[in-house]
């Protein structure tokens, strides 16, 4: 039966790992990886988990199973977060947990796909790089929209109205709750206003990804989205991750909202969600799950956390402005100022593919092949070496 498998490529960020960590010289800078690095280069558990991990050993009782939905305890919490604190009076809400956002997205395409087999979604060009074997392998057809202009490195925001007005009633939206991956441009207020008024008006679903809430402006600002989608359309979807700002990387935690028009439509939407989950994967991880609810409920965890997330918000946001002072010096002439207008752990640094291929093999400095880095590879002892770096192959 195997012998008629062909192989698949290897992920492009997973053998970057490899090729950086085989690399013997002693200056090498790995810009590529995906997850959230201190400043000494490691990838930190919160303090906040830590103490709350402690107080699940110390008090629970049972490894049992939950059930298919999982921790209702941080289901509720995870709506609250998303929609705030009056979420959990809205019957119209359905949640679950979920293996991380790529769970969530999974369960989504597949609940999507029972409601309506020919579901179309319009995707941003572009977007994660696991959007598209998440969603559309499962059999969502994809549409890309303009999103990010390379030349200018800004968002081709009209082009993207002018995309979205093509759409039909009934096609989803997929929108980056904050700081959109891999560009790091995240829509203003003012956008996200147009933009929900021609959702409104072409009557679209939203399906908002929200994987890094907090990383951008703050844990309420970085839901304004979210919210005012919320607040305007009947139905929407939305994915969570605590992989970020939780650091919750291999405890993988995750949630999936569905709202819907009415409170028969949400207990219809859920039993469904159910259905998809014990048919996947069955039921989903309690510890990081437990570890959130645990933060969340309590005040001072919850306060020591949302300092944690503060404090590498301010670590991104230094890092790029350092990276982009100390490039108008490496290299005058060249405009490198878009990434001080990035958000979250990504953006595009904005060279060519040829220029990533060279600057990998003469310098060692790795990234994928489109110019995104992942700013939290930059550290004030290797950011002259970056910035020599990429002045020399410009």
């Amino acid at each position: 039966m195997f012998e008629s498998l062909a192989a698949k490529p290897a992920d492009a960020i997973l053998k970057l790992i490899a090729e950086h960590n085989n690399d013997t010289r002693e200056e090498k800078v790995d810009l590529g990886v995906g997850v959230y690095r201190d400043a000494d280069g490691n990838t930190p558990i919160l303090s906040s988990v830590k103490a709350a991990e402690h107080w699940l050993v110390d008090s629970q009782a049972s490894k049992a199973y939950l059930g298919s939905r999982g921790d209702a305890v941080f289901c509720d919490a995870i709506e609250r977060l998303v929609f705030g604190d009056e979420a959990n009076s809205d019957e119209r809400l359905a949640t679950v947990q979920s293996p991380g956002g790529s769970g969530a997205l999974r369960v989504a395409a597949e609940l999507i796909l029972r409601a309506n087999p020919k579901a179309r979604m319009w995707v941003s060009d572009p977007t994660w790089n696991n959007h598209v074997p998440l969603l559309g392998e499962a059999g969502v057809g994809l549409v890309a929209y303009p999103y990010y202009d390379t030349d200018s490195n800004s968002i081709r925001f009209d082009a993207m109205l002018d995309a979205l007005s093509k759409a039909v009633p009934g096609d989803l939206l997929l929108l980056h709750g904050c700081c959109h991956n891999p560009t790091g441009m995240d829509l203003t207020r003012e956008q996200w206003l147009a933009v929900a008024d021609v959702v409104v008006e072409r009557q679209l679903i939203p399906f908002i990804d929200f994987a890094y809430q907090g990383f951008a402006v703050g844990m309420d600002a970085d839901a304004f989205g979210a919210r005012l989608m919320y607040e305007r359309v009947p139905e929407m979807v939305v994915t969570h991750s605590c992989s970020k700002n939780f650091g919750l990387y291999r405890d993988r935690v995750g949630a999936l909202t569905f709202v819907a028009g009415d409170e028969d439509t949400a207990k219809r939407v859920d039993s469904q969600a159910l259905s998809v989950v014990r048919t996947m994967y069955s039921l989903p991880p309690d510890h990081g799950a437990a570890v959130v609810s645990r933060i969340l409920a309590d005040d001072g965890l919850r306060a020591q956390w949302e300092a944690e997330v503060a404090d590498m918000r301010s670590r991104l946001k230094g890092m790029r402005s350092l990276l982009v002072s100390t490039l108008a010096e490496a290299a005058p002439g060249h405009d490198f100022s878009h990434i001080g207008r990035t958000t979250g752990m990504f953006c595009y640094l904005g060279i060519s593919p040829e220029q990533v291929a060279r600057i990998k093999a003469e310098r060692g400095v790795y990234m994928v092949d489109s110019g995104r880095i992942n700013v939290c590879g930059i550290t004030e002892g290797n950011v002259r070496y970056l910035t020599e770096s990429i002045a020399s192959i410009l």
